[in-house]
């Protein structure tokens, strides 16, 4: 039996490689015959920068950058050769190995992340994204020619008017005092720009998965910010003034109006926006290029069973991205496909195996302090040591006691 074990974060509590290693370690225990292939997945948040340049057998090093509330956090960037991503990676990026010199790859989680605010304290009014421009300035000065950010997990709603700032666009009162950091907080001082990226700027590359624009009932406020603290009431007024800051850049920038309207633009609040606008940024589909980077295709052939999950799988997680597209593809293919997270919620599909690790009465710390182990039962649960091969029941969830 050759077993894919390609889990996402389950979110809080256990990263993908986890994940990974404690589904690993118990079948190891049941099924000493098994041979595993290991694959972490990335959404393009957290993790999304270790896990592909490791992939990519490339380097990680840290930097410290400026946190969402202004402390001071460590980030990765990752430095990957060229030669060293698969070609369809490569054609994805529009690369040309022949000529690209090293790719950088960023998370703006790591900077700029909804995970490094504490819950009492997360305010998209106050939240900014220089650091991850701090971590793509790092990166530029070192020559690469291709940097590639993932951008889900934002803590921000600042359309990257702090990113463009640590990379030399300064927002200026009609006075012409800079508004340092340009949050969103201080955005009704701002009544000019100052500044132009280099025309030698490296190409930069927005892996994105969301099709939001960035204004409206579907825009970036509207879907995100409730998340990162924004009040209902808050939110017209933050829209509102998106709409000015996002028309001032674009006429700074000389670029039409029109990319406000781009499918993605609101992704991580507005960064996709900003670095479009003002750094020529190209969004490419992120699950593709995690796909593509990973070599899944030729994983999933070679695979005889397919174990993948996140810490929540409901009816959107088979909208094309992450373990809910890797158990598509793997349902086409005819592969056996088990699917664990920690609640799901999504309706049962003929060919995949829904399995939720946690009963519903527990209370959310302790269920995720509880999830490794109850990950590593859910686990040994479907796949017992006494059956030579893994249940195909497709029972909609199984919850270990």
């Amino acid at each position: 039996m050759r077993a894919l074990l390609a889990f996402d974060k389950f979110k809080d509590a256990l990263a993908a490689p986890q994940a990974c290693a404690i589904t690993a370690d118990t079948l190891r225990s049941l099924h000493p015959d098994w041979q595993l292939d290991l694959c972490p997945l990335a959404d393009g948040g957290e993790g999304f920068c270790a896990i592909l340049t490791e992939a990519a057998h490339g380097t990680l090093e840290t930097f410290t950058v400026t946190g969402p509330r202004g402390t001071p956090v460590v980030a990765p960037i990752g430095f990957v050769a060229p030669e060293k991503i698969p070609t369809a990676a490569r054609e994805l990026l529009g690369l040309d190995a022949t000529n690209a010199s090293t790719v950088a790859v960023i998370e703006m989680a790591a900077a700029s992340g909804l995970a490094l605010v504490p819950h009492d304290q997360r305010d998209p009014w106050q939240a900014t994204s220089f650091g991850t421009g701090e971590l793509i300035r790092h990166a530029a000065a070192r020559g690469v020619t291709t940097i590639l950010l993932g951008v889900g997990g934002s803590a921000t709603h600042d359309l990257g008017y702090g990113a463009l700032s640590a990379l030399g666009l300064d927002a200026l009162t009609s006075a012409g005092t800079v508004v340092a950091p340009p949050i969103p907080a201080g955005w009704t001082e701002i009544a000019k720009l100052r500044g132009v990226l280099s025309a030698s700027f490296p190409a930069l590359r927005i892996a994105c998965d969301v099709a939001n624009p960035l204004l409206g009932p579907h825009g970036a406020a509207a879907i995100y910010a409730p998340q990162k603290g924004l009040r209902p009431a808050d939110f017209a007024r933050l829209d509102h003034q998106s709409a000015r800051l996002a028309q001032l850049l674009c006429h700074h920038c000389d670029q039409p109006d029109s990319l406000m309207e781009t499918p993605g633009g609101g992704a991580a609040g507005g960064i996709a926006f900003g670095l479009m606008t003002a750094a020529r940024a190209q969004l490419i589909p992120g699950y593709a290029l995690v796909s593509a980077w990973l070599d899944l295709e030729a994983r999933l052939a070679a695979a005889d069973l397919v174990i993948t999950g996140e810490g929540r799988f409901d009816a959107s997680s088979l909208s094309g991205k992450g373990p809910g597209a890797l158990a598509a593809r793997a349902r086409t293919l005819g592969k056996l496909t088990h699917i664990f997270a920690g609640a799901v919620t999504a309706a049962p599909l003929a060919g995949l195996n829904l399995h939720a690790i946690t009963p519903p009465h527990l209370s959310l710390p302790t269920a995720l302090r509880e999830t490794p182990n109850r990950l590593a039962a859910a686990i040994a649960h479907a796949f017992p040591a006494d059956h030579a091969t893994p249940s195909g029941s497709t029972d909609s969830t199984q919850t270990p006691r």
